[in-house]
């Protein structure tokens, strides 16, 4: 009997020892599972919030993507309007030279005699000294003028889309009369532009006057040649600006 008593106190007593076992293994393993869906917890968190970085990236770079479209977009509207210019202006260029080479031509006996034609900075001039067309202080053209401004207008006459503007100068010597220069110069200015209108048949509407006096010297004024050189009418033949405009708003 002792001994079946012993043995079942030893019995409980190994019992009792693995259930204290059991216990803090039991402890131990609820302790690293709340770790474990504590950790769970924070990188689901830190999951969401890159998912969130990813999305607002992802915006990012859709709308970076469309202003980037919109950017060549502009671009190439740009390079096209710019491509048009270029044509225009050197289609513009191209007829000036024509017109250069028909004046060149056309008076060829009036060079060395007070005429000049020059192409510069994109526009083609024809000078002529007032000797050409005018007597002394008047602004009436003569017979000489007349003949020249034939020419001209003739070349003119070719080309209707090309707009001229005609500009009076005179040096910088007073009238007795008491008339200034800058009158004198518009009204030779005008002088001319109404012979091409009413003689040689110019649209008007292609013809610009105007007068600077002596405010646009081509020479010194303190010689005589020089004086000579600045009294002058000014044809100048310009480009079809209307046209270079319409190619940009295409």
């Amino acid at each position: 009997m002792r001994k079946l008593f012993y043995a079942s106190i030893a019995v409980c007593v190994a019992f009792f020892i693995l259930s204290c076992g059991t216990g803090k293994k039991l402890q131990l393993a609820e302790g690293q599972i709340q770790e474990c869906n504590s950790r769970n917890t924070e990188l689901t968190k830190n999951i969401d919030q890159l998912n969130s970085q990813v999305a607002s990236l992802t915006s990012q770079n859709k709308q970076g993507a469309s202003e980037f479209a919109q950017y060549r977009q502009q671009c190439e509207n740009m390079q096209a309007k710019y491509k048009n210019a270029s044509d225009v202006l050197k289609e513009q260029e191209n007829i000036l030279k024509q017109i250069e080479e028909k004046l060149e031509t056309a008076l060829a006996d009036l060079k060395g005699r007070g005429l000049s034609v020059n192409y510069k900075r994109g526009l083609l001039f024809v000078s002529m000294e007032d000797q050409l067309l005018f007597k002394s202080g008047s602004s009436k053209i003569d017979k000489q003028g007349t003949e020249a401004l034939a020419k001209i207008s003739e070349v003119m006459n070719d080309y209707p889309d090309v707009k001229v503007i005609v500009v009076g100068n005179t040096d910088d010597k007073l009238f007795k009369t008491g008339s200034d220069n800058w009158t004198l110069s518009t009204e030779r200015a005008n002088g001319v532009v109404r012979a091409l209108r009413d003689v040689y048949n110019v649209d008007a509407a292609r013809l610009t006057s105007a007068g600077r006096g002596r405010f646009d010297p081509v020479a010194d004024n303190s010689t005589e040649e020089g004086r000579a050189k600045n009294r002058r009418i000014d044809i100048i033949f310009n480009p079809d600006m209307d046209k270079l405009w319409d190619s940009i708003e295409l």
